[in-house]
């Protein structure tokens, strides 16, 4: 069977393998089918910094020659990814969008994530564009500019995994790694129309990530595997599963399979407004729409809104800021950043209004710890919880800064505060041909049920639709 490459590049991952191994298509052709994609579409999108175009190819043949002889590692065997530029690649500068970093030296080693797909026979193809230092929620510096939205260049794509998400939507790569401390792999799914996880915090390595891993944020931040089809994220996760030895916060935790999730016991409670942010009529519409499609395919719907959600908002920036910003900035200075884009510093400046002292940061760890007790017991009638992942569309680019804009994500920061998963699909689109995403929550290790509702939810709505911009 032929496969064109414009037809090649907008399959799953999955099925991209499953070409490769049953030598269809080769590791090379396919390879070589995203590189001259990349090559297509990011002089409008600017979502890749470096194109790993020699390696990869070495890599592709390598795959051909272990499949050749009926050695396949795993179904991503030879099928190639993506990588936000905060995530280490062996011989390659992680820059994080700061100009501190600039010109740090090349990473010695592959961040754990991406060892392990590595590993998988996966072949990294690119490294992808971000905010300064991973701090906004658009995927613009000064080192690369920014990254423009597929389905409408005007747009942002989102942060601070947005050039992941753009990239992606545009079939430049099946899938990658982002990361997400406050929405930072949703909400660039949600503008950019594919699908994202974040994992329960301290399930997955996060060795190599730039900045590291410390201090009183490790609980509220995970890597993240983003794709377009949901079964990408559903292979993708036994691949990173588990410990390294290094990162200590890694739980061991039993992982279930979301094909054995038997949707017709699950209660699904949806809500469409938190009482931070209102969401406009599209994403209001969107969540019911997708909410009420489940009926029949589980054991009850029902709209219902967790007790002192309003409250998402202003526990995340008092976790992140309690000092006003004081250690980032430090951090910043004492890598070299010493001018930091406007995004970035409109962050800090929203942190200052959040400073305490300690008896004060005693009282914001109080707050947390109720809001997470009262959100564990909403789940004692529900097993998973469907919501907007914004307040609205992808933004137009600077926009996400204002005030009266800035607490419209806070619809993904509760699930930071929690640290539950929770996965973004496609349902629907605004009348400007703009996609909108549903969110999907669950318990604390129960990614199996949030994946196996997005599946159900892609199958029914419809998930990532090709930007109608682009040719393939």
């Amino acid at each position: 069977m032929l496969v064109r490459a414009s037809d090649l590049v907008t399959l799953s991952g999955c099925e991209q393998g499953r070409l490769v191994r049953s030598r269809q298509i080769s590791s090379r052709q396919l390879v070589e089918a995203h590189l001259a994609r990349i090559a297509d579409v990011n002089p409008a999108l600017n979502a890749a910094v470096e194109v790993f175009r020699s390696r990869a190819l070495k890599d592709a043949d390598a795959a051909d020659q272990r499949i050749s002889q009926d050695q396949a590692r795993s179904v991503f065997d030879g099928v190639p990814f993506s990588v936000k530029d905060s995530i280490e690649i062996e011989g390659s500068v992680c820059t994080a969008g700061t100009l501190g970093f600039a010109n740090r030296p090349a990473a010695t080693k592959d961040a754990t994530l991406v060892a392990r797909l590595r590993a998988a026979g996966a072949i990294p193809v690119v490294r992808t564009n971000l905010p300064d230092l991973l701090f906004a929620f658009e995927a613009d510096n000064f080192l690369f500019g920014r990254t423009n939205n597929p389905y409408n260049l005007e747009r942002t794509s989102g942060g601070s995994s947005g050039g992941e998400a753009a990239l992606i939507a545009a079939c430049g790569s099946p899938f990658g790694l982002g990361s997400d401390a406050a929405g930072s792999v949703r909400l660039p799914a949600h503008f950019c129309g594919i699908s994202s996880l974040k994992p329960t915090s301290g399930r997955l390595a996060r060795t190599g990530h730039v900045p590291p891993p410390g201090g009183w944020l490790e609980m509220v931040w995970q890597i993240g595997p983003m794709a377009r089809r949901v079964e990408d994220l559903c292979a993708m996760m036994p691949i990173l599963l588990g410990g390294d030895g290094e990162d200590l916060t890694v739980i061991e935790m039993p992982y279930a399979d979301p094909a054995q999730t038997l949707l017709g016991n699950l209660r699904v409670a949806f809500f469409t407004d938190n009482g931070v942010k209102t969401p406009d009529k599209a994403t209001i519409a969107t969540v019911r729409r997708a909410a009420e499609s489940l009926q029949g395919h589980v054991r009850s719907v029902e709209e219902s809104t967790p007790a002192g959600i309003e409250e998402s908002y202003e526990l995340e920036m008092k976790m992140i800021g309690p000092d006003g910003g004081d250690s980032l900035r430090s951090y910043l200075k004492s890598i070299g950043s010493n001018r930091h884009h406007d995004l970035l510093e409109g962050w800090l400046r929203k942190l200052e209004q959040h400073r305490t002292d300690l008896a004060g940061f005693a009282g914001y760890w109080a707050d947390l710890q109720a809001f997470r007790s009262r959100m564990r017991r909403f789940l004692d009638n529900f097993d998973v919880i469907l919501s907007p992942v914004a307040a609205f569309p992808a933004l137009p680019h600077g926009h996400s800064i204002a005030d009266d804009v800035f607490p419209g994500f806070s619809y993904t920061m509760t699930h930071n505060m929690t640290g539950w998963p929770a996965a973004v699909v496609r349902c629907g689109t605004s009348a400007d041909g703009l996609p909108i995403g549903v969110q999907i929550a669950a318990a604390p290790w129960r990614e199996d049920l949030v994946l196996a509702v997005a599946q159900k939810l892609e199958e029914l709505c419809g998930g990532w639709q090709a930007p109608g911009a682009w040719s393939l």
